[in-house]
């Protein structure tokens, strides 16, 4: 079975679980070129997390109960304050529509004051929800104390009740809420990518191979000698002096076109729901599995194909093939011929109804009698 080239989703057809879903995605997709910019990113271009305390107002009567959050209290006082409201000292304000919240946000490289940014807005106390309120005036600072941006404006809190058979469906949270565009950059972060002509480039991912391809396409760009590995993940580059062609140089490599070598074979499969992911380069052995009412059995043979007439120029190609065999123990067979891929097995299983349990335990017996070849990542 020829599967090169396409993207196969492999799922539980068929099975009645109990809100169990087993699914197997294998990238069997050929080796093709990615772009540097998807690859990494250059040193000193960053975010730069911003976090403040404030109050949300407005609330339906779902703020937080002051008794059981003083720290509430506290901060309404101290801001009433400032707009020149005395409170009286020990006065218990029985508010139900304040909250105080966290605020946080992420400043983009190149930010300059004026620019607006979107903002999280998370409870801190006992609210009910944060829908419909308005958050006020919070100056959001780095993690030098210095305040960057001011965050205030009306919340976006997403998730509506419903109905289902007489009882009440919460579908998302109401506790925390999005502000787009809800805080202005007051104070810019100098951004510092290119020291003395050299620019350094940062893989996403540690991987001396694509480091050396990128590294070679680099160089035969922009002439040898621009960029040289440092390690697996750290690309040295030699960029431009002038300004106006370090940005011209940065835009070309950030869309040059990269072949990346085959990814280390890899098996990644949650406990929690069986689902199965896995690339193209996970292959299988010959093995025996036997799983409680569930066996396997992975053999291999040679397939002879010899011309039609003798003497007739062709030639004889032998060609290693796998045979895959699942069997439940009322007698139920899912025969799975001339096989390379273990997503054949996971498909084959989940036809003859294997539990996520199952699944997660013959695959970690096909690793550990050295049949499955891939790491197998258990999350």
């Amino acid at each position: 079975m020829k599967t090169q080239g396409r993207g196969r989703w492999v799922g539980p057809r068929g099975l009645r679980w109990a809100g169990l879903i087993l699914s197997c995605l294998c990238a069997l997709s050929v080796a093709q070129a990615e772009r540097i910019k998807d690859l990494g990113t250059f040193q000193g271009v960053r975010e730069n997390p911003l976090l403040g305390y404030g109050l949300v107002v407005g609330l339906d009567g779902t703020g937080d109960q002051v008794r059981q959050s003083p720290f509430t209290q506290q901060s309404l006082t101290n801001m009433l304050s400032q707009l020149g409201i005395t409170v009286p000292q020990g006065t218990n304000m029985q508010v139900k529509n304040v909250a105080a919240v966290m605020v946080t946000a992420r400043l983009p490289a190149f930010t300059q004051p004026g620019q607006m940014v979107d903002v999280v807005v998370s409870s801190l106390g006992n609210a009910k929800s944060l829908r419909g309120g308005t958050l006020l005036m919070t100056p959001l600072k780095g993690v030098n104390g210095q305040v960057y941006a001011l965050a205030q404006g009306n919340l976006l809190v997403g998730g509506a009740g419903a109905s289902q058979g007489g009882s009440s469906v919460q579908v998302n949270q109401l506790n925390a809420g999005v502000i787009p565009g809800g805080a202005i950059v007051e104070r810019d972060v100098p951004t510092t990518y290119v020291r003395d002509g050299i620019v350094r480039l940062d893989l996403n991912s540690s991987d001396f191979g694509t480091a050396q391809n990128l590294t070679q396409a680099l160089n035969r760009t922009f002439g040898s000698r621009t960029a040289r590995a440092l390690d697996g993940r750290t690309i040295e580059l030699r960029a431009p002096l002038q300004t106006d062609d370090q940005l011209a140089f940065l835009s070309q490599v950030e869309n040059l076109q990269v072949n990346l070598p085959p990814a280390r074979a890899r098996v990644v499969v949650n406990a929690r729901t069986g689902s199965v992911v896995m690339n193209r380069t996970v292959t299988i052995d010959e093995a025996a599995v036997s799983h409680g009412n569930l066996s396997v059995v992975i053999s291999q043979h040679d397939d002879v194909d010899q011309p039609d007439t003798p003497f007739g120029g062709g030639e004889t190609v032998v060609t290693r093939q796998t045979d895959i065999q699942v069997q439940a123990a009322d007698g139920a067979i899912r025969r799975v011929a001339t096989s390379t891929n273990l997503a054949e097995v996971v498909r084959a299983l989940n036809l003859l109804g294997a539990t996520p349990q199952d699944l997660l335990s013959i695959l970690q017996n096909l690793k550990s009698a050295g049949a499955l070849r891939a790491d197998l990542e258990i999350i």
